[in-house]
């Protein structure tokens, strides 16, 4: 297996989880979003995947792209431990706590949105970040209230789920504008800071992969 990646893309981020918990291994071949003017806007990159967005995971002839797509092929082609465990309704939960996210929460704060406030709008700088922590904070507000009752060690239950694979990511995003989980979301940031404590996602992490820069 081949995954495209980029050491900061929270998309890529979850897929690199997924594989660590699966215990899987694939060859990381860096996409840098900035370099070059995006290196994902190559044609041979394109070609690949014509969004022009990371992560791509190659397995044999088959090219797929979506991080949740992803992960959830990864379940189905590797079951154990399970990324969807549980009844019909626990997976629904699970899935509704990654949609929320993958699917709310980060798409306003993509870097192809950031930069189409700044070189197109000509938003400012202060502007730009208004705007990022506004969507960051209405979402986990409602994750932190969505996540509680159910909540374990990890988002349901004790044991990573693909929720989490979303989850922690997005808090390292939100850390990077200095907000602190841990003043604003207290369930957040105690999960948080269980599944940090795992190698499968402390290896995950930006800083710790090779393109890190």
């Amino acid at each position: 297996m081949q995954l495209y990646t980029y050491f900061r893309s929270s998309a890529a981020y979850r897929v690199r989880i997924a594989l660590n918990l699966k215990g899987l291994t694939a060859e990381h071949i860096p996409v840098h979003l900035l370099k070059d003017g995006g290196q994902q806007h190559g044609e041979s990159y394109r070609s690949l995947n014509p969004q022009e967005l990371v992560p791509t995971l190659v397995d044999g002839p088959h090219a797929l792209t979506q991080s949740l797509a992803i992960c959830e092929y990864l379940d189905e082609c590797h079951p154990q431990p399970p990324l969807l465990p549980g009844d019909a309704a626990q997976r629904a939960h699970i899935r509704a706590i990654a949609l929320s996210i993958a699917c709310d929460i980060h798409p306003v704060n993509n870097l192809r949105i950031l930069q189409y406030l700044s070189n197109t709008l000509k938003v400012s700088d202060a502007q730009k970040t208004d705007w990022y922590l506004h969507w960051l904070r209405l979402g986990l507000d409602a994750l932190e209230t969505q996540i509680a009752p159910q909540a374990g060690c990890c988002c349901v239950g004790d044991q990573p789920t693909l929720a989490d694979l979303c989850l922690i990511p997005q808090l390292y995003n939100a850390r990077r504008y200095q907000l602190d989980p841990a003043q604003h979301w207290p369930t957040l940031a105690r999960i948080e800071q269980h599944c940090l404590s795992l190698p499968a996602f402390h290896d995950a992490a930006p800083e710790q992969q090779a393109d890190a820069a």
